[in-house]
Formats: structure tokens, sequence, C-alpha cells
């Protein structure tokens, strides 16, 4: 019997799940940077804590109070409509073309954020201002996921999306055994609609802001000194890129399963 040729959506599945495996093996093993090693001794004590506790605080305020902020940004109304026209336009013409009109609009968003965020970080680097944009930095960051989210037909409002989101940053900043479960949570979360682990609103930012904080711990003092700071303060950008990517990639694998279960070939 011929084997029938893949479908548009089939092709596409096929290429995110390659770019997930990929994306993986990249990130198997961590390996500490020059830089890191010379700041090691110089880290005050107890700055990771500061930090652990700032992003936390960050984190709550962007989800209780800056979302309507957040959103003064971006016409979310309009990306929504967009996304139906556009989800309308793919279950017409059936093609990989129409399929990978959201992937551009999602990578466009995030590449406008990711220009945002270096700006920021090395102005306030130049000006020695490490610890206090660190609310700049995570309402950035959430902004960037918010928009790859609403590109890809995904709200971000209740508390199980949010838990989504904090466990997605986690899995952009980490290695290993450690990113594979994260990443095989998240596609268990995709699979179910429900967690394999359970875990509370106030867990998961916990979770994400200790992994944020341990990641940019030396670049967030180096950044607290002025004019060299700057070279901190650019970091911001490329943590903002694996994040950006990470996210992008999980909501993209999100999509098309979705398009699956809608019937679309």
């Amino acid at each position: 019997m011929k084997k029938s040729n893949p479908t548009p959506l089939e092709k596409e599945w096929k290429k995110v799940e390659d770019q997930e495996l990929a994306y993986i093996a990249k990130r198997a093993e961590k390996s500490d940077s020059r830089l890191n090693q010379l700041l090691e001794k110089k880290i005050p004590a107890g700055l990771q804590n500061t930090l652990d506790t700032a992003f936390g605080k960050a984190f709550r305020l962007v989800f209780e109070k800056g979302t309507g902020v957040i959103e003064k940004t971006y016409d979310k109304s309009q990306m929504k409509k967009w996304y139906q026209i556009n989800e309308y336009a793919a279950k017409v013409h059936g093609t990989r073309k129409a399929l990978k009109v959201f992937s551009g609009k999602a990578k466009g968003a995030g590449a406008g954020n990711l220009l945002m965020s270096g700006a920021a970080g090395v102005g306030l680097g130049v000006l020695g201002v490490g610890l206090p944009d660190i609310a700049l930095f995570t309402g950035l960051m959430l902004k960037g996921v918010y928009e790859i989210a609403l590109s890809y037909g995904f709200d971000y409002d209740d508390e199980e999306e949010k838990k989504f989101i904090l466990l997605l940053i986690r899995g952009a900043l980490s290695y290993g055994k450690e990113l594979q479960s994260i990443n095989e949570e998240l596609n268990f979360y995709m699979d179910y609609g429900a967690y394999a682990k359970a875990r509370t609103m106030e867990n998961a930012i916990k979770s994400a802001a200790g992994c944020l904080s341990k990641e940019l711990l030396y670049m967030k003092f180096l950044q607290g000194i002025p004019v060299v700071g700057a070279v901190g303060g650019a970091y911001d950008a490329i943590y903002m890129k694996q994040i950006m990517e990470y996210a992008e990639l999980k909501y993209r694998r999100r999509f098309y399963l979705r398009q699956k279960r809608s019937g679309l070939k």
C-alpha cells in the first residue's frame, strides 16, 4: 500500500519536534563563562537571596497589578482578531505558508521586546543600577511571553496559564536533566490539561524566581557597578533571547497540537 505524503500540519509538527530535541541537546550541559569565574569570589553573601526576593516580588506585582499596564503597550483585542482571521485562513488554505504566519508574528513580538530589554539593561548598567531594574526586566519578559501566547491564540489571564508561563521561564534557563524534566512537564500539560506534579501559584513563583536569580546572579552584581555595569546590563538581552526562543517553541507546539485536535490536516 502506497504511503500517503505528510500533510502541511504533519510537516510542521515534525519540524517543531525536531527543533525541540535540538534545543535540549544544545543545552545538555552548562559551562560557566570566564567572566562568571572571575566574579565568583566577589559576590556579596546574601545577594542571591536578595535576588530571589526581588524576582518573586516582581512576578507578584505584574500578575496582581501590572498586566493592565503591559496591555497598554499592545492592542490585545486586535491581536485576538488577527489570530482568528489567520486561523480561519489556515483551515481554508491548509498550507505550510498559512501555518508559518503565526510563528512569524510570534518571533516578531519576541524580537521587539528583546531590543527594549537590551536598551534598558545597558542604560541602567551605565548608571550602576542593578537590582532596581529587576521589575523592568520581569515586566518586559512577561510582555514578550504574553505577546507570543496571543500570537498563537492563547490567553494568559487564568492561574493555570500563569503557572505554565512560570514553568516555561524555568525551562528556558535550565540545562540537562532539569530542562528535560521541565520540558516533559510542559508537554504533559499540553496533552492532558493538567500538571503531572501538583504545585501552588506561590511555589511556581518561587521556583521561577529562584531560577532567574541563580542564572542572573553574576550579571546583576556587575550591573550595579557604574559604567562597567553596561556589560552586565547587556546580558539582559541575552537571557531575554533565551526565554523568548523557548516560549515561541513551546507555544508553537501547543498551537499545532490544538490544530491537530480540531481536525486540521
